[in-house]
C-alpha cells in the first residue's frame, strides 16, 4: 500500500473515531446527562465548561443575580481544572443546611441550591442535589483530563497529522489531475473526432479538452471540500476550546447544503409539472411547424390564406403559445411568491415597456405589412424616395437594396405611414408599363411623332412587342405638344436601363427624321445652331452632315 492510500486511510479512521465520540448538548427541555441524570431547569444561565453546558441557573441568591452565580461558579470550576491535572469525582459532596444544600468541592463551597432553585426546578431538594452532584462527579474530572499536558501534546500531534494528510490530498489531487489531462490529450487527438455542423465547428479538440478540464477541476473542487469539512470538525474538536466553533463553522458549511437539498427535494413535484407543461408545448410547436412547411410549400391549400403568411402566423402563434406557458408556469418556479422576485418582474416589466415603445410600433406595423402583402422578398419597390429590391423583411424593419447596390434600412413604421409602389406585381400579367415624355412643337404632324416613338420603343430592348407600345398626348402647351410614350415590359428590375435605351432611341428617331424635339423649348425662329446632331441636318447641297457630293 503506497504511502497515499495510508493517508486517506488514516484520514478515515479519525474521521470515523473523533465522530463516534457522542457527548452530551443541551437541549430546548434542560441538561442531558450521560448517565441518565437530568436536571429539568427549563430557561437560565449555563455554566459552561469548554464550552459544555454542565447546569442552568435560573435564580438570585440574595443580592446576587442569576447570570452572576453561573459566572462565579464557571470561573471556581476552571481554576480547579488548571490547578489541578488528575480531580477525584469523590471530592465533590454535598451538604444540607436549613435553606437549601451546599454544593461542595473538598472544603470549598462552589454553590448554594436554594429553596428558590429547589421550588422552580419542581423536585425534591435531595434529588435536585444529587443529580448536581452526579452531574459534577461525571463531567468536571473529564473536562480537567482533557485539560492535561499530555492530552494537549496528543491533540496537537493530532492536529498536524490532520493537516499534513490534507496537504498530501491536496497535492495528489493537483497530480492526478495534471497527469489525466495529458492523457486526456492523447486520447482526443487519436480517437475523438470533431463535431461539424455544416461548416460550424460545434467542438474542436482544443474545446474538448477544455470543457474536459473544467469538469476536472469541479470534481477536484467538490473532493476538496469535501476532505476540508472532514478535517476542519475534526481539527477544531480536538482541543475542548474550539469544539464549539468547529461545529458553528461546520453548520455554516452544511446548512446551506442541506437547505438546498431539502428544498430541491421539496421541489421535485413542481418541476414534474413544469416539465410536463414544457413537454406539451414543445409538442404543440411542432405540430404547428409541421403546418407551417406544409403551407409555405404549397402542399396544403387554405382558402383566402396566403403561402407567404404562414411563417409569421407561426411564429406569432409561438410567441403567445410560450408567453401562455409561461404564465402557467411562473407560479410553480422557486421564489416566485417572494417580494423581491414580484419587485424584479415588475421592474422587468416597466423597463421593457419604456424602452421598446418604437420597438413594438414597429413590430404591429410589420405584421401589418405582411397582412397587408404590400409586397414580397425581391420586389422592386419604390419607398418614399428609395427605389430597389427588397432583400429582406424582419418584424422591425425592411432592408431595400438599390440599383446602385446600396442597402438601405427602413423602420417598418416609417413604411406602414408612407406610399409603398411595388413595380413587381404586374410580372405575371401583361407587364409592366414604362413612359417618359418628350415635347415637340406644332409644325410637326402628331401622327409622324405617334410612328417615331413607336418605332423607338419597339427597337428598345426588353420592351414587349404584345401589348404594343401606345402614345398620349397629355397636354398642349403655347409652343408644343407633350407626348407621352408607353411600353410593356416583364424585367421591372431593368427598369433603368430600359429607360435608358428608350431615351437613346427616341433621341436617333427624332435626329434621323429631322424633327427637333423642345425641350428646352425657343420662343422665336433660329438662323444658326440646331439641336439637331449635326451629322442629321441637311446641307444646301441636299446632302445631310459631313457627306461629300458624288463626283
Amino acid at each position: 500500500m503506497t504511502f497515499k492510500l495510508k493517508a486517506i486511510y488514516f484520514l478515515i479512521v479519525l474521521g470515523f473515531l473523533f465522530h463516534s465520540k457522542v457527548e452530551a448538548r443541551q437541549d430546548s427541555t434542560g441538561i442531558e446527562i450521560q448517565d441518565s441524570v437530568s436536571i429539568s431547569i427549563p430557561k437560565g444561565y449555563p455554566v459552561l465548561l469548554d464550552s459544555d453546558t454542565l447546569l442552568l441557573i435560573s435564580q438570585p441568591s440574595g443580592p446576587v443575580s442569576a447570570k452572576e452565580r453561573a459566572q462565579s461558579l464557571t470561573d471556581r470550576l476552571i481554576a480547579i481544572m488548571d490547578s489541578e491535572e488528575v480531580i477525584d469525582s469523590l471530592d465533590f459532596t454535598i451538604t444540607a443546611h436549613k435553606d437549601g444544600y451546599h454544593l461542595q468541592y473538598r472544603d470549598q463551597i462552589l454553590m448554594a441550591i436554594t429553596s428558590e432553585d429547589i421550588e422552580f426546578s419542581g423536585l425534591n431538594g435531595k434529588i435536585l442535589s444529587e443529580n448536581y452532584l452526579k452531574s459534577f462527579r461525571k463531567q468536571v474530572p473529564e473536562h480537567a483530563e482533557e485539560r492535561s499536558l499530555l492530552n494537549q501534546i496528543t491533540r496537537g500531534g493530532i492536529f498536524l497529522g490532520i493537516l499534513l494528510v490534507l496537504l498530501l490530498i491536496v497535492r495528489f489531487l493537483n497530480t492526478q489531475l495534471n497527469k489525466l489531462v495529458d492523457k486526456l490529450k492523447v486520447v482526443v487527438e487519436k480517437r475523438i473526432p470533431e463535431i461539424k455542423i455544416k461548416n460550424y465547428h460545434v467542438l474542436t479538440r482544443a474545446n474538448s479538452i477544455r470543457v474536459t478540464g473544467f469538469f476536472l477541476k469541479v470534481i477536484k473542487v467538490i473532493f476538496l471540500l469535501i476532505f476540508v469539512n472532514i478535517a476542519l470538525p475534526l481539527s477544531l474538536r480536538i482541543f475542548p476550546s474550539t469544539e464549539g466553533i468547529g461545529e458553528t463553522l461546520v453548520g455554516y458549511i452544511m446548512d446551506p447544503l442541506l437547505y438546498i437539498g431539502k428544498g430541491f427535494i421539496n421541489y421535485i413535484p413542481e418541476l414534474f409539472t413544469i416539465v410536463v407543461i414544457v413537454v406539451i408545448t414543445r409538442f404543440i410547436v411542432k405540430g404547428l411547424e409541421f403546418f407551417t412547411n406544409e403551407i409555405t410549400r404549397e402542399r396544403l391549400k387554405l382558402p383566402g390564406f396566403y403561402p407567404e403568411w404562414a411563417i409569421p402566423t407561426f411564429n406569432l402563434i409561438k410567441i403567445i403559445l410560450y408567453a401562455f406557458a409561461f404564465i402557467v408556469i411562473f407560479p410553480y418556479l422557486p421564489g416566485s411568491d417572494s417580494p423581491a422576485f414580484q419587485g424584479v418582474s415588475v421592474f422587468l416589466g416597466v423597463l421593457i415597456s419604456l424602452g421598446s415603445t418604437s420597438a413594438i410600433s414597429n413590430i404591429v406595423a410589420g405584421l401589418v405589412i405582411i397582412y397587408m402583402r404590400a409586397f414580397k422578398k425581391g420586389d422592386r419597390v419604390k419607398i418614399g424616395n428609395t427605389v430597389g429590391d427588397v432583400i429582406e423583411k424582419t418584424m422591425l424593419v425592411t432592408r431595400i437594396r438599390t440599383i446602385k447596390n446600396e442597402e438601405v434600412t427602413i423602420p417598418n413604421a416609417t413604411i406602414l405611414a408612407g406610399n409603398t409602389i411595388n413595380y413587381s406585381v404586374e410580372d405575371n400579367g401583361p407587364g409592366l408599363i414604362l413612359n417618359t415624355a418628350i415635347t415637340i412643337g406644332y409644325d410637326v404632324p402628331w401622327r409622324k411623332v405617334h410612328e417615331l416613338l413607336i418605332s423607338a420603343a419597339q427597337k428598345t430592348n426588353l420592351i414587349l412587342a404584345e401589348p404594343k407600345p401606345f402614345v398620349l398626348q397629355t397636354s398642349l402647351d403655347d409652343f408644343y405638344v407633350s407626348y407621352q410614350i408607353n411600353a410593356y415590359t416583364k424585367n421591372p428590375k431593368k427598369s433603368a436601363v430600359i429607360y435608358s435605351d428608350l431615351h437613346s432611341n427616341i433621341q436617333d428617331a427624332f435626329a434621323e427624321a429631322g424633327v427637333e424635339i423642345m425641350s428646352p423649348h425657343y420662343q422665336e425662329n433660329r438662323e444658326g445652331s440646331l439641336t439637331i446632331p449635326p451629322v442629321h441636318v441637311p446641307n444646301p447641297e441636299g446632302k445631310k452632315g459631313n457627306e461629300k457630293p458624288k463626283e
